[in-house]
């Protein structure tokens, strides 16, 4: 699940400013893709809306759009998509795939859905990968590390956040392998 801005942020900054935007988008899509006007720091604060020349897409496992309130996984599409990764063929076929008219689509392995309203609520991720202060992190990259490290039978990682006016950090936990070390 990624680590956004606590909703404390939001309400620090709403009343500081004269409009607050939250904005939405990876890497590979020119970074924004998507925003919304915050009004309310305690509502649950949505992606929004698509920028110009760029299409959010709620798909399910087969790519087939879902309709309002379902939930799927969020792909991009339009002029900022990416050709791919430098030098990454196989990470490249796996997140940029052809779209219903055989243009690139970006599949960010986040969930979403359509609200009635036609803006986009972003729910987490379909994999254990987070972002943390703008990195994006895959921890099962990490626990494998610690895993294979010599004494170290199981390892598990996350990011945690202790308080909502904490940053979040990475933790790990371990099981010692008593026999081999």
């Amino acid at each position: 699940q990624a680590v956004e801005a606590p909703a404390v942020v939001f309400a620090a900054l709403l009343p500081r400013v004269a409009e607050l935007w939250n904005v939405y988008g990876p890497t590979e899509t020119t970074v924004w893709s998507s925003h919304h006007r915050v009004i309310d720091a305690d509502a649950p604060i949505p992606i929004g809306v698509p920028l110009a020349n760029t299409q959010l897409l709620v798909l399910d496992r087969h790519r087939q759009p879902l309709p309002v309130g379902v939930v799927g996984e969020l792909y991009i599409g339009g002029d900022g998509v990416a050709c791919g990764y430098l030098n990454r063929p196989e990470l490249t076929a796996e997140r940029f795939v052809p779209g219903a008219n055989g243009e690139p689509i970006y599949r960010t392995g986040d969930l979403a859905r359509w609200r009635g309203d036609g803006v986009v609520e972003c729910l987490g991720r379909t994999d254990f990968q987070v972002k943390l202060r703008g990195y994006r992190i895959e921890l099962g990259e990490i626990e494998a590390k610690l895993a294979a490290l010599p004494g170290v039978k199981d390892a598990v990682v996350l990011a945690r956040q202790d308080a909502p006016d904490q940053p979040a950090r990475l933790v790990a936990y371990y099981e010692c392998d008593v026999e081999g070390g």
